[in-house]
C-alpha cells in the first residue's frame, strides 16, 4: 500500500495466509485510495450531531403550475433530456435477462432491504437479505418479499411456506457487513448465523427468532403468495410472499417524541446498484398539498396557465 494511501492501519485488512477471496476483492476494489469512515464527512462517531443532517428542500420558491424549468436546478436537470440521442432503449423482450436486471437494481434505487429469518420444517434456521421487499398495507399490516425461482427456489420462500411463519429485521449502518456476510452461498451444514456473527433473540408470537442487532424488527406469518410465471416459457421464475406482521420490535433508543422510529438514530441502509449500499445522510421536508386549504388558489393559478398556454399557442 502506499505510504500517503487514505486508509488508516486499523482500516486495512489482514493479508495473511488465511485471507479470504472476500477480504482481497474489499481492499481492491472497495478501499483501495478512499477515505475511511471515519475520516468521511458522514461520520458522528465523535461528535453530538444527528446521522441525518436536515436542509433545505430543492426549490423553496416553486408555484402550483410552475415548470421544472423554472429552477436552475430543474433546467439543467432537463439539458439531459432534450435529443433523442440522449436516450438510451432497452426493449425487456429482445436484451439478455442479465442487463434486465442489473438495469432494475441499480435504476430502481435506494431500496429497503429486508433481513429475513426464517426456519424449515425440520427446524433448520436460516437468515437472508432481500432488497426486492416493501410495505403494503397498515390494516391488515402487511409486508412483501420476491425471490427469485433461479437457479433454485430460496431457502426462505420453502421455509416459510413450510412453517408459515419467519422475521424482518431492518438493517442499520453498525452491522451492515455482518447482514452482507449473510447473502453467501453457504452449504446446507453451514449457518448462516454463524457466518455472520449475528445474535438470535427468541420472537413472542413465531418461531424464527429475530436478529437482536436489529432496532426494528417485524414477526410475521405467512398471508398468501404469488407465483410469477414467465409469459414466454411458462416457468415460475419468481415468487411473492406477503407476510401479516403480528409484532413489531423497537428499541427505545431509535424513537423520536411522537414514539416513531427517527431516521437520524435509526440509521437504516439501503440497497443501491451492484455491490453499493447507501446511506441516507440529508433529509429535507416538504409539507403535503391540500385541496381543501389550497385549491381556489391553485385553480387561479392553473386557469391564468391555460390563458398564457392559449396566447402562446397563437403567436
Amino acid at each position: 500500500m502506499n505510504s500517503d494511501s487514505p486508509l488508516s492501519n486499523s482500516a486495512v485488512p489482514s493479508l495473511d495466509q488465511d485471507t479470504t477471496k472476500y477480504t482481497q476483492e474489499l481492499f481492491s476494489s472497495c478501499l483501495e485510495g478512499l477515505p475511511t469512515f471515519e475520516e468521511s464527512r458522514y461520520n458522528t462517531s465523535t461528535s453530538d450531531d444527528p446521522a441525518v443532517k436536515y436542509i433545505q428542500p430543492p426549490n423553496p420558491g416553486w408555484k402550483f403550475g410552475e415548470k421544472i424549468e423554472s429552477s436552475d436546478l430543474g433546467r439543467k436537470w432537463m439539458e439531459g433530456s432534450k435529443l433523442e440521442d440522449d436516450w438510451e432503449h432497452f426493449d425487456a423482450d429482445k436484451e439478455d435477462n442479465r442487463k434486465i436486471y442489473a438495469l432494475m437494481i441499480s435504476g430502481i434505487q435506494p431500496r429497503p432491504i429486508a433481513f429475513i429469518s426464517s426456519v424449515s420444517a425440520s427446524g433448520e434456521e436460516n437468515i437472508a437479505p432481500f432488497s426486492f421487499f416493501q410495505a403494503l398495507s397498515p390494516s391488515p399490516p402487511l409486508i412483501m418479499i420476491s425471490a427469485m425461482n433461479a437457479p433454485r427456489i430460496k431457502d426462505t420462500t420453502t421455509n416459510i411456506q413450510a412453517t408459515k411463519e419467519f422475521t424482518v429485521n431492518l438493517i442499520s449502518l453498525p452491522w451492515i457487513v455482518q447482514a452482507n456476510a449473510a447473502s453467501i452461498d453457504a452449504p446446507a451444514h453451514v449457518s448462516e448465523w454463524e457466518v455472520a456473527g449475528l445474535t438470535k433473540e427468541p420472537s413472542t408470537h413465531v418461531r424464527a427468532p429475530r436478529v437482536k442487532e436489529s432496532a426494528f424488527s417485524m414477526e410475521c406469518t405467512f398471508f398468501d403468495k404469488y407465483d410469477i410465471v414467465h409469459p414466454d416459457t411458462g416457468i415460475t421464475a419468481s415468487t411473492i410472499t406477503f407476510g401479516l406482521i403480528k409484532c413489531i420490535h423497537v428499541r427505545k433508543n431509535v424513537l423520536n417524541a411522537r414514539g416513531v422510529p427517527d431516521p437520524a438514530k435509526l440509521q437504516t441502509v439501503s440497497r443501491m446498484g451492484d455491490i453499493s449500499y447507501g446511506l441516507t445522510t440529508e433529509a429535507f421536508r416538504l409539507p403535503r398539498p391540500s385541496w381543501v386549504a389550497d385549491g381556489e388558489v391553485i385553480e387561479k393559478v392553473l386557469d391564468k396557465n391555460r390563458q398564457l398556454d392559449l396566447v402562446g399557442d397563437n403567436h
